[in-house]
């Protein structure tokens, strides 16, 4: 499945746009891995790099890294830049069951 029609799924996708160049997308490393490791039957966690998807990253319209979207039916419900506690980005995820 490719990261266009994972995002256009009906499952609940939330999606890191990322750079391996970025520090603060290194410090969000471990809490996105937890969260997934949570979530894992309730949530597909993708992770792109934005210097690998750049088409993705331009529909998307995504600025600053990292971003964080929440699709649910294949549209954004939800979407927060930069770092963010584990239990802030924990809580936006299930708040979408």
């Amino acid at each position: 499945m490719t990261s266009d029609e994972l995002i256009r799924s009906s499952q609940l996708v939330l999606v890191e746009f990322y750079a391996t160049w970025c520090s603060h997308c290194k410090a969000m490393e471990p809490v996105v891995q937890q969260i997934e490791e949570i979530l894992a039957d309730k949530c597909k966690v993708q992770q792109l790099d934005v210097d690998l998807n750049k088409e993705v990253c331009d529909s998307e319209n995504i600025s600053g890294t990292p971003t964080f979207i929440l699709y649910k039916d294949g549209r954004e419900v939800w979407r927060q830049s930069g770092e963010m506690p584990g239990r802030e980005l924990l809580e936006a995820v299930e708040q979408n069951f």
